[in-house]
């Protein structure tokens, strides 16, 4: 319900998502910790307090704190790629009213790369995965993601489709094309014999 919530309206309407890809859960977590925390620490004050102005105190800690959380759990779960059966959607959020979201069809990719890099990474299975687009030649990225070489091997297959699936769509137009035009010339040259 999340996904479709926050991420499907960057989809096209006959685009199918094939996965979405976050940072490591760990990030999430770390970025979390402190605005829970303190939320926590609001709600005990009021427990071992409960009077009046430390009710109101401890609510608009709350709140703040709240507001605090949501705006760490939006930075980390809408900072994501969306592998579709098109392409990839790259999409950043830098707060509340400013978004990014770039789009990069699987035909204009030149290369696809990941690195994990470190101890850390290593062991926890995190790195970070690159596409290079063939028109700029510029790269997209996305940093600390779980299992980099699995979304590296997804997208190469999910690309071989798509262009498979165009060439047989190029092929089919290609044939019509000249289906088109041999009809066009035997008709031509059937009129050309009945007027000699």
């Amino acid at each position: 319900m999340l996904h479709r919530l926050l991420l499907s309206k960057h989809l096209e309407e006959d685009e199918i998502l094939v996965r979405s890809v976050h940072k490591h859960w760990l990030l999430g977590f770390r970025a979390l910790f402190w605005p829970s925390l303190f939320f926590l620490s609001g709600m005990s004050v009021f427990i071992v307090q409960p009077t009046r102005p430390f009710l109101l105190t401890a609510g608009a800690w709350c709140v703040v704190c709240a507001i605090w959380w949501l705006r760490n759990f939006f930075d980390y779960y809408l900072d994501a790629w969306l592998v579709t059966d098109q392409g990839i959607i790259d999409i950043a959020w830098h707060g509340w009213f400013h978004r990014q979201s770039t789009r990069v069809l699987y035909s204009d990719l030149q290369g696809v790369s990941y690195e994990i890099n470190g101890v850390l990474g290593t062991l926890l299975r995190y790195g970070s995965i690159s596409v290079e687009k063939i028109s700029t030649g510029s790269s997209i990225s996305l940093d600390h993601v779980r299992h980099p070489k699995q979304v590296e091997m997804l997208v190469l297959r999910k690309m071989e489709e798509y262009l498979h699936k165009k060439n047989l769509k190029d092929s089919r137009q290609i044939q019509d094309l000249l289906s088109a035009l041999v009809a066009e010339r035997m008709q031509l040259q059937d009129v050309s014999t009945e007027k000699e």
